[in-house]
């Protein structure tokens, strides 16, 4: 027996970008939604924070970029790597048909936070934190709802949803999908990654993509005080690294980034550094009936290209697109949930074959070599032909079949 019983058009489990973005677009349309988020707040390091042009995009369709960027964020608007001795200008997002025409850097819980307060101006918009999802609650093979736990209310904390529509959005280790028995499909990932924080000081080299030389590779992303760090090691080896000693992982950094020589000892403990187990995979059917999954719960993403949240926000923006109005008019059918999964496989697929075939072909065989390496040739003519820049421009920016808002609002 449950301490708490809600009836909703649409609950969500998750508040990530992509349950959170849901969330906002139903309640915008009409429908009444509750997203459930098992933390008190969005405030946890090392999140990804890469906010794409195809985002920016959506910001500006729902009318909210002009406020979105007068908070607090970096924009990078060209992408370069260090490979080898060599420094190549891999992306420029200048001529991207996009009104922003750059990468927002900003925290997720700002981005998320914005989210929610946008969401919030809507009737039917309903965030509960501190609610974790626990279970699904089925009726004639039909999923009708979610049990949870939350420490607020009664004595015991157990909670129930009932809804039209339950969304998945709980991420790559996903409750929902668990419990729902869906089948997913691994890739497989040969790295993992670290992240930390060190220091920024004036006079440090501008933003890159990437250092990656002598079987080390260091992304430094500009927070503005400091620079957020992913140090890529071969996968289930930190225990190995741990090993040879937190003075031995400093000089790593140091000799694939000697500026960093005079900070790295900010790292005073191993609790500075935090392990991403990389993961991709797959859902092999993203729905059930009154189920669907969207984000790292339907599609794990590699770190690479840093991509995952904007997917994710593809997802929900499609996910509106096609549910909003079968919802509004309680007709909601296997087929709409069928159409999402459909619209949004191709880019999925497409996105992730990319990075399996970077993390296999380029990762995996020069990370823990300890070789030095050379820029192939053909990255090196990006330096000398700059249209080959707008590519991966492209590619990383907008994606494969970017989406955009056509789900009804309810108000003029």
């Amino acid at each position: 027996m449950t301490d708490q019983m809600h009836r909703v058009t649409c609950v969500i489990a998750g508040g990530g970008p992509a349950g959170i973005m849901l969330g906002l677009l139903l309640a915008r349309a009409g429908v009444a939604v509750m997203v459930l988020e098992k933390h008190r707040d969005f405030l946890r390091d090392f999140r990804g924070d890469t906010i794409h042009p195809s985002t920016l995009e959506i910001m500006h369709e729902l009318g909210l970029l002009e406020a979105f960027l007068a908070r607090p964020h970096q924009e990078v608007r060209e992408l370069r790597g260090i490979i080898g001795a060599s420094e190549i200008r891999l992306a420029d997002f200048t001529h991207l048909p996009t009104h922003c025409k750059f990468i927002a850097l900003m925290p997720q819980w700002d981005f998320l936070n914005f989210l929610a307060e946008a969401g919030g101006r809507f009737p039917g918009f309903h965030l509960r934190t501190e609610a974790e999802v626990t279970g699904l609650v089925e009726e004639g093979g039909r999923i009708v709802g979610v049990e949870g736990h939350s420490p607020e209310g009664p004595p015991g904390g157990v909670f129930e949803v009932r809804a039209d529509l339950v969304v998945g959005a709980d991420g790559r280790h996903s409750v929902v999908r668990e419990r729902a028995g869906l089948r997913v499909t691994n890739l497989g990932a040969p790295i993992d990654v670290l992240w930390m924080r060190l220091s920024k000081k004036p006079g440090d080299p501008g933003q890159t993509l990437g250092r990656i030389n002598h079987g080390r590779m260091l992304i430094t992303l500009d927070r503005g005080d400091y620079w957020q760090c992913a140090f890529v090691i071969r996968k289930d080896g930190f225990d190995r690294l741990r090993e040879r000693g937190l003075a031995s992982f400093r000089d790593d950094i140091v000799r694939i980034a000697p500026f960093l020589g005079d900070r790295v000892a900010e790292l005073n403990d191993w609790e500075d550094v935090k392990l991403l187990t990389v993961a991709v995979d797959r859902l092999e059917r993203w729905w059930r009936p009154g189920l669907l999954c969207i984000g790292d719960c339907a599609h794990a993403m590699s770190p690479i290209g840093g991509v995952g949240i904007n997917l994710a926000i593809q997802d929900a923006v499609a996910a509106a697109n096609r549910l909003a109005r079968p919802l509004l008019d309680g007709n909601l059918t296997d087929r709409d949930l069928a159409a999402v999964q459909r619209r949004r496989n191709l880019p999925t697929r497409l996105t992730q074959g990319m990075q399996v075939a970077i993390q296999q072909r380029v990762l995996d065989p020069v990370i823990g070599s300890d070789r030095p390496i050379t820029a192939p040739w053909l990255l090196r003519l990006f330096n000398r032909l700059p249209v080959l820049r707008r590519i991966p421009a492209r590619l990383i920016g907008m994606g494969f079949r970017p989406e955009h808002v056509r789900s009804p609002c309810a108000q003029s």
